[in-house]
């Protein structure tokens, strides 16, 4: 049986194992949490390099990307420094191509939910890019808050243009610092302190890090669509009582839970016994569809459900 890990900085308490088929190879996936402690997280990652088929690792990137640029984030290198015999992955090669089809090809032809002039607020960019390209590509109205969310200063950023400028000036700077003050890791994750109002009542759609959208949610989210990842059923009874009214998630319910894109990558590294970079972004989709990675799509709170999204019919 193949054996996929994710490890994570986030709380051990959203730990995880499953058991599953995939492409005809059994395979068990675990996410294994730290609690924020860097040092551990590293042991462990060594512990486990050529003993599993893929590692990955939550609660943070290894780059941060904008545009063209990509920043390397100096701690998470020196987490993974000594990785040597397993192929390990943090999620990027499958979200440049898996969420921009979600966004811009299955859930408006498929499901009928286009994005076009809807009210979205993506909490940061730089670490999916792909999905903010993907938003704009669908004509939504986009607010990018990654200064907001990530750094705390209430400035919305409304075009990829910014998002690059920003990113050129700041990113080298921020890259250097521990991966806490760019991060809820550990108990901060546990924690909610809402924040950020207006923004949370202009969107339509919250999308990104559910960390950072749990973060600072209000008590009320009705109406709202929260399109995102590593969703426990805990979460999903917090979003259900604040009157969500539908979640999407980038990959499908296992065991109850949603795991984070690095865990979908590790699984498609897994079965296809190649190294991450040998995987091409047309193979990681096609790998991903042929696997049955199809979004989770819940309707939480089916009477709040926004008169003024009209569900477009479905393409044929």
């Amino acid at each position: 049986m193949k054996r996929v890990v994710s490890v994570s900085l986030g709380s051990s308490s959203r730990d995880h194992r499953f058991e599953t088929t995939i492409l005809g190879q059994p395979i068990v996936i675990e996410r294994i949490g730290t609690d924020g402690d860097v040092a551990r997280a590293r042991r462990l990652l060594e512990e486990l390099d050529g003993k599993v088929d893929a590692l990955g690792l939550g609660g943070t990137d290894l780059y941060l990307r904008a545009g063209r640029r990509q920043y390397l984030i100096r701690e998470t290198a020196g987490l993974v420094r000594n990785i040597r015999r397993t192929p390990f992955v943090d999620g990027g090669g499958l979200k440049a191509s898996w969420e921009r089809w979600l966004i811009t090809d299955y859930l408006p032809k498929q499901k009928g939910l286009s994005f076009k002039g809807r009210r979205v607020v993506l909490v940061s960019s730089v670490d999916r890019y792909g999905m903010a390209e993907a938003f704009v590509e669908a004509g939504a109205e986009v607010i990018f808050g990654d200064l907001i969310f990530a750094l705390g200063i209430p400035i919305p950023l409304r075009s990829l243009v910014s998002v690059q400028v920003l990113a050129a000036i700041l990113l080298p700077v921020l890259s250097r610092l521990p991966i806490k003050y760019l991060y809820p890791t550990g108990k901060r994750q546990e924690q909610i302190t809402p924040r950020y109002q207006r923004y949370f009542r202009w969107a339509e759609v919250l999308a990104g890090d559910f960390h950072l959208i749990r973060r600072y949610m209000p008590d009320d989210l009705r109406g709202r669509i929260v399109l995102t990842q590593t969703i426990t059923p805990t979460d999903v009874e917090e979003l259900r009582r604040r009157g969500v009214w539908m979640l999407i998630t980038d990959g499908p319910d296992m065991g109850g839970r949603s795991f984070a894109t690095n865990v979908l990558q590790g699984v498609i590294v897994a079965v296809t016994g190649k190294r991450p970079e040998e995987i091409t972004p047309a193979e990681y989709l096609e790998t991903a569809l042929r696997a049955g990675f199809l979004p989770r799509m819940e309707e939480l709170n089916p009477r709040e459900a926004p008169r003024a999204w009209r569900r477009e019919p479905a393409a044929v």
